[in-house]
């Protein structure tokens, strides 16, 4: 008869510990020597993390071979080194995981996140290629290049100027599925070589690009290049060059379409996208400089002040400073003799919120329009900025405790917060719009279109105000006006034109059609249709506009 043997789990083994006493450098931690004079050692982590530190401090890293103790460590090193200023530096580099704890180096991967919504896939490493480019770099800095690149990157702004009307139609109208992918593939092959100007200032400066790639930036798609080995750059402007390189490279770019435009025929139908893609290129550049978000704006200005991790350091002074003035207690600042820290994190810490609220209200009719998909995908961004405030609010009452607040002081804001956000959505009073599309059938019979399966239609009421626009990128022109008949509806076909802005095609999508006396039949075959939809408390106006096709 078998026998059942029973054995008892292993316990979870303990994290592992650095040796204090006989202390070795982690295999994956490298020193290196000043890039320049003047340049500062730099400890590199892995691949992508550095840490600047003084000359004796690197000799005491390079040192720590696991064989010596501190007294012994002090002998071979000489002044400054006492034994007990090497027990209390080891111990500062174990707590910044620099030393070695029996644990294997974590392999290289390709896809990495960055909190806090951004996701890099690794493509490949392109310190080689940009090695061999170095003849074309050089050729690049001459002052007659750089000259040369400003006039056409400063001349694209005033070729738009000269096109603004060209422009306003532009972008108050449809384009074309062919236009529309050919300025994709322009936006998107600038945004590479931005991506590579980066790697080929650094290398042309003497650092090492180590990583290029793609990512999801804040739900949108965008290419990186690790330029972290920069700072063992010993000059900030050179630093500030990495960091402007791409942004520079993409306004020539920009100018040279914006150029171009004036030299394309009007009636060819290519003008339009040419001025939209210097117009959509100089506004990311505008965006990049922006110093709020760790994009090429803010690296330039840390870069310049020469002060590592600055936004970081600005957001904890900005938590303390909060967390001061609504709970107490007493904090410490990391950037103390700077007054611009705290307003500069506070601004750092909102501005996330900001770009991606702003981002949901340019596309939010568009979403509307897309249904079940749309309502989705609105729903995960406000479930992010949720997240958001409510891990930093989090964060704030924590920091508050560890500082000496009161828990009574702490319960009793927090509970007053909450009464104040319930009574915001209860009691303030907002207008709600429901964007639909339209259509204008041969006979001159005017529709409103809602995707078939999107719950929108619960939304409409008979004898709604409905205005029919035009589907622009960025403008839409009011057309007519009308009213809905009925709230009954009948399948029908219509084109895309009627729910995201690209024109040509045939009456391909699946939607409900509700009938619309208008004061004027458009002149456009299809558009954008957005109906009265009611006044709404500020909770569910939120439900109502942008939410209703996930509700039951």
């Amino acid at each position: 008869m078998p026998t059942l043997t029973l054995t008892r789990p292993k316990p979870p083994a303990a994290p592992a510990a650095p040796d204090l006493e006989h202390p070795r450098t982690a295999s994956h931690v490298a020193v290196h020597e000043p890039a320049e004079q003047d340049a500062p050692w730099v400890v590199q982590r892995g691949e992508t993390q550095h840490f600047r530190v003084g000359a004796d401090l690197a000799r005491l890293i390079r040192a720590l071979d696991g064989t010596r103790d501190h007294r012994e460590l002090a002998d071979t090193l000489g002044t400054p080194w006492t034994a007990d200023d090497i027990g209390t530096a080891v111990r500062s580099l174990a707590d910044k995981k620099l030393l070695d704890d029996g644990t294997p180096p974590r392999k290289v991967r390709r896809v990495k996140l960055v909190p806090p919504l951004t996701v890099q896939f690794t493509v490949l490493r392109p310190d080689r290629l940009l090695r061999r480019m170095a003849p074309l770099t050089r050729l690049l800095f001459r002052r007659s290049v750089s000259v040369a690149a400003t006039v056409i990157a400063l001349g694209g702004l005033l070729a738009l100027a000269v096109c603004s009307p060209q422009l306003g139609d532009a972008v108050s109208r449809p384009m074309h599925l062919t236009a529309y992918l050919a300025v994709v593939v322009g936006i998107v092959a600038t945004t590479a070589v931005h991506e590579f100007a980066h790697g080929a200032v650094l290398t042309h400066h003497g650092g090492r690009p180590t990583r290029m790639g793609f990512m999801l930036f804040y739900m949108s798609p965008a290419f990186f290049c690790d330029v972290s080995d920069g700072w063992r750059l010993g000059q900030p402007r050179h630093r500030v060059q990495i960091a402007l390189a791409g942004v520079f490279v993409q306004a020539v770019a920009a100018g040279a379409a914006a150029i171009a435009a004036l030299f394309v025929p009007a009636d060819s139908g290519w003008r339009g996208p040419l001025l939209v893609m210097a117009l959509t290129t100089y506004i990311t550049c505008a965006v990049n400089l922006l110093p709020l978000v760790k994009l090429d704006g803010y690296i330039a200005l840390m870069s310049h002040l020469d002060i590592s991790h600055l936004r970081e350091k600005a957001m904890t002074d900005a938590l303390a400073a909060l967390s001061r003035a609504a709970f107490g207690g007493h904090y410490r600042r990391e950037l103390p003799g700077k007054p611009w820290a705290v307003p500069y994190g506070l601004a750092c810490l909102l501005f996330p919120l900001y770009l991606v609220g702003t981002a949901l209200t340019l596309w939010s009719g568009m979403l509307q329009r897309l249904g079940f998909t749309g309502a989705a995908l609105f729903a995960l961004g406000i479930g992010y900025l949720l997240w958001r405030l409510a891990k930093g609010y989090v964060k704030l009452a924590v920091t508050a405790r560890r500082s000496g607040a009161r828990p009574a002081r702490v319960l009793a804001v927090s509970l007053a917060g909450a009464a104040l956000i319930a009574a915001a959505a209860a009691g303030i009073k907002v207008p709600a719009t429901y964007s639909a599309g339209y259509t204008v059938a041969d006979d001159g019979t005017v529709s409103l279109v809602v995707q078939d399966g999107s719950g929108g239609g619960q939304l409409l009421t008979e004898g709604a105000r409905v205005e029919l626009r035009r589907n622009g990128l960025l403008s839409r022109p009011l057309l007519a006006t009308g009213r809905l008949e009925s709230v009954a509806s009948k399948p029908q076909t219509a084109p895309l034109s009627a729910l995201i802005p690209v024109s040509g095609g045939s009456d391909l999508l699946p939607v409900r059609g509700y009938p619309l006396t208008v004061d004027g039949v458009p002149a456009e075959r299809s558009g954008v249709a957005e109906v009265d939809a009611g006044t709404h408390p500020l909770g569910t106006w939120l439900a109502v506009t942008y939410l209703s096709p996930l509700l039951p």
